[in-house]
């Protein structure tokens, strides 16, 4: 056998599998071969979208089910024994796996990432590979787990049968968070971004220890009734009897899962503590979902239950955890066992990416003055300033800039999917209103279609409230555009949402992460694979900041006696102003009977004074900041950009041209580098597909070119062109000139046929399809003989090959 002549394949089935199953492995437990354990990235340009490449190995290798403890990297047998094992560790890097292999079929480079070994590298023969308990041995050792934590982390993870399995990160989080309890860690912090499964995954950590019997009692908090009820009946529905909901009436202390709000086991006064009723030492593990808000903070009156119950095991959950001078997950929680980032979510293709439309408005940065002695639509004299962007639709409303954003909006929706959903985060109630009003008179055929197109959701009013479920359901057309202030911010698991508005000044990290999570959920059903971003008040700024998608830092300062915020998210520039204290208070009021997801606003909270220290509640009374209406300033737009999201997770503010040039050119240095490498190409599609993943579209880029490369240009000829400036051709031409040369003089009867008939094809359809051999079940090759038939023609598949390489030689010889 010519083992330099096998594929890697053959590789895999001829040395790699069966050395596998002479160290002692179960081929169909413990062992799974390629495995995409990624989704493939989505790139968007312009409306249309694609998928890069899954990353994916070619081993993975389990102790058992969900437990995976190393990796095999395979390759040919041209490749030398070590040439897969860099990109093996990066595999190992995701998966959290110590134990790293790189293969050529003449044995193995074992990579030990422990450190416990006396060699980091060392080469081993076939039939040298170590077993499942060797492997397993040195990973408990690794990990720090001793007999008695064993069962606990071999417990297996919950299977209904459906295929459901945790996706790799969530793997490596309940792993981690599993490992740490059994070590006796009784204080887990767990960062997960927005639309990335925390609930499932903490499911399944809970399902296991659980199980395992390493934990009896359990509280699974969260600040929101709506989260605990879609918790309750989805992703812990397999508890069954086992599980209770807490409510502020009863308590039953014969459950073992608990799930319950803050709000139904708190209160301003004792008797209202419901978890007094249960002894201190009752849980042994508290779940707290949100943990960056409510419990936060020390002196939160949330806290106290988690202090009370500070015997169990604390595991908190959040997408954005809270790092001030005043709140600290961290300095709580300690450092995370695991953090997944919108960034990695996006490029690992479990997120949608997102593209952002940035409108700058003339008042917004200029500024704006009253004359003297101005007053405005009410009769109010108007403080003589300058009113800016930090000002508007907070202090000062210009009726017609909210008539613009409107416009603006409206425009978007006609020129894209008018029934896309669509949530516009407004500074405050009042300009959620005053833009509910504009946009249902700019929109009046779809409200005469159906009054609840537009909707104001807000937490003072109960018929907008009542809307939230429709909103969020797939299913229901309407409502289709939701204005709202805080409401919509946090735990509206909008999946269908494709349009994100920011005309609301955004200073919280924390609240702007939690805002762009709104879109970054997946729906393959409703063709949900990316969102736009609307910006007015340039809040996207913020996705400049190292903060956005960087790791917690901890800056906690303890400071004595000083009062501490409860929320940062409620801190002055995000209380929205007419956001009435009342209305917050009936929310809280409501505690567990509140169905309808509010922002939970804890017992006891109080509320920041404005710069001149008078409450900015927007009731009546002396002190009260006026908020000046003005209805004749003009506005315009003085800029409108688009921008995408680049490989490296950066806005690309470039045209689609630019960009297109910049990525040709990173990876050809020259013309004659791109032709030299497009003439040595196997498969020129193969090009092609590797420029797609780096965000090029053909299609979009060729209407975005016009009439400037006439109709049907070769990706060829776009990338001479743009690139490099060379003058191209459609494919018509080429195929032309190819007719022309008559170059097939040495083929007869069959083979010539179907020469001519490529040449036909590629004229239509392009490269792509005369690069497979599939074509030849089409018409009109079909008509011509079987597939077997026409590749005999020419003397078997190599000629046919052959053939078409010369084909392709001909067709990009002109204009080249």
């Amino acid at each position: 056998m010519d083992k330099k002549a096998l594929s890697e394949r053959d590789i895999c089935t001829k040395f790699i599998t069966p050395a596998l199953e002479r160290a002692g492995w179960d081929i169909q437990a413990q062992v799974r071969e390629e495995v995409s354990f990624t989704a493939g990235r989505i790139i968007v340009r312009g409306r249309l979208h694609t998928r890069g490449k899954r990353r994916r190995a070619d081993y993975v290798l389990s102790h058992q089910k969900n437990q995976p403890i190393a990796v095999i990297e395979a390759k040919d047998n041209k490749h030398s024994l070590g040439d897969g094992m860099q990109q093996a560790l990066a595999y190992s890097d995701a998966l959290d796996v110590p134990f790293v292999f790189a293969s050529n079929g003449d044995g193995f480079l074992f990579h030990d990432r422990t450190g416990l070994g006396s060699q980091t590298e060392t080469t081993l023969g076939l039939d040298d590979f170590p077993s499942p308990d060797e492997l397993w041995e040195r990973y408990c050792h690794y990990k720090g787990l001793d007999q008695a934590a064993r069962p606990v982390v071999e417990q297996p993870y919950y299977d209904d049968g459906s295929g459901r399995t945790p996706r790799y990160y969530q793997t490596v989080a309940i792993n981690r968070t599993v490992e740490a309890v059994a070590r006796g860690q009784d204080r887990i912090l767990l960062v997960m971004a927005t639309g990335t499964g925390k609930t499932f995954t903490a499911f399944q950590i809970i399902w296991r220890l659980w199980k395992s019997k390493q934990k009896k009692r359990i509280l699974f908090l969260a600040d929101r009734n709506i989260l605990v009820d879609q918790t309750k009946n989805n992703d812990f529905k397999p508890f069954g009897q086992a599980m209770t909901k807490v409510t502020n009436r009863t308590v039953d202390k014969s459950y073992e899962i608990y799930l319950s709000l803050y709000q139904a086991v708190t209160g301003s006064e004792e008797e209202q503590n419901i978890y007094k009723q249960f002894s201190p030492d009752f849980f042994d593990l508290i779940v707290i979902d949100e943990c960056h808000r409510g419990s936060a903070a020390v002196d939160s009156a949330w806290r106290s239950i988690l202090e009370y119950f500070s015997s169990a095991t604390h595991v908190g959950l959040t997408a954005t955890p809270k790092e001030t001078k005043e709140v600290s997950n961290i300095d709580y929680f300690g450092e995370p066992v695991y953090s997944y980032s919108l960034k990695q979510g996006i490029e690992d293709g479990f997120l949608a990416p997102y593209k952002v439309v940035r409108v700058d408005i003339d008042r917004d940065l200029q500024g704006w003055r009253p004359s003297k002695g101005q007053i405005d639509k009410n009769g109010e004299l108007i403080e003589d300033r300058i009113y800016n962007q930090k000002d508007f639709d907070k202090h000062l409303v210009l009726e017609k800039r909210t008539q613009l954003v409107a416009r603006k909006i409206t425009e978007f929706l006609e020129n894209s999917d008018p029934f896309q959903k669509t949530i516009v985060f407004c500074e405050d109630i009042d300009h959620a209103e005053r833009m509910r009003q504009a946009l249902v008179n700019l929109n009046p055929k779809r409200v005469a279609e159906n009054r609840k197109y537009v909707m104001r959701i807000t937490g003072d009013e109960n018929e907008g409230k009542a809307e939230l479920d429709n909103f969020i359901n797939p299913e229901a057309r309407y409502p289709v555009i939701a204005t709202t202030s805080k409401l919509m911010t946090t735990g509206v698991d909008a999946q269908t949402c494709k349009l994100i508005v920011l005309d609301q000044r955004i200073q919280s990290m924390t609240e702007f992460k939690q805002i762009i999570g709104r879109g970054t959920r997946i729906n393959d059903d409703y063709h949900k694979h990316w969102f736009t971003i609307l910006d007015f008040k340039k809040a996207t700024e913020l996705f400049a900041d190292p903060d956005f998608d960087g790791d917690p830092v901890k800056v906690y300062q303890p400071r004595g006696d000083d009062p501490i915020v409860p929320d940062d998210e409620l801190a002055e520039d995000d209380v929205a102003a007419g956001d009435s204290a009342e209305a917050l208070t009936e929310t809280q009021a409501e505690g567990v009977e509140d169905n309808w997801g509010d922002y939970a606003v804890e017992p006891g909270a109080t509320w920041q004074t404005d710069d001149a220290g008078v409450a900015d509640s927007g009731e009546d009374g002396p002190g009260k900041r006026v908020k000046y209406v003005v209805d004749d300033v003009e506005v315009s737009v003085v800029a409108e950009r688009v921008q995408y999201l680049g490989a490296d997770g950066k806005l690309i503010t470039e045209s689609l041209r630019d960009y297109t040039r910049q990525k040709v050119q990173e990876q050809f240095a020259s013309l004659d580098d791109f032709l030299r490498r497009w003439h040595d190409a196997e498969r020129k599609q193969a090009i092609l597909d590797e420029l797609a993943e780096q965000g090029i579209f053909w299609e979009d880029l060729t209407r975005e070119l016009g009439d400037r490369l006439g109709d049907e240009p070769d990706p060829f000829d776009v990338i001479c062109h743009i690139a490099f400036d060379r003058p191209a051709l459609t494919r018509r031409e080429r195929a032309e000139q190819v007719r022309k040369r008559d170059i097939f003089t040495r083929y007869e009867g069959q083979a010539r046929q179907v020469l001519e008939s490529l040449v036909d094809k590629y004229a239509d359809a392009g490269i792509a399809p005369i690069e497979d051999v599939k074509v030849l079940t089409l018409a009109p090759f079909s008509e011509i003989g079987a597939p077997m038939e026409l590749v005999q023609a020419f003397g078997g598949k190599a000629g046919y090959t052959r053939a078409v390489h010369e084909l392709e030689d001909a067709l990009y010889q002109s204009g080249s």
